[in-house]
């Protein structure tokens, strides 16, 4: 879990999931990726709160915030 509300990683400071999270999240969550788009959307507004609460001039846009939490772990339709 990240490092709450800076939102960074606690092993490695990058910004939160990085990508030992992301792999970990993916493996948590092999069987159901619905379940983890759940979770990963009720992380992205619980850091867009604290991120923002934390520095409203300086936080990331939204879709910098987007593909940080769900983007990334949306299903990938073969072409």
């Amino acid at each position: 879990m990240p490092l709450r509300p800076l939102w960074l990683c606690r092993a490695c400071a990058a910004p939160w999931p990085c990508a030992p999270a992301r792999l970990a999240l993916l493996r948590e969550y092999a069987d159901d990726r619905v379940a983890l788009l759940i979770h990963l959307a009720g992380l992205l507004h619980e850091a867009t709160t604290q991120l923002y609460t934390l520095n409203p001039h300086d936080a990331p846009e939204p879709a910098q915030l987007f593909a940080r939490f769900l983007g990334w772990a949306r299903s990938r339709s073969p072409s």
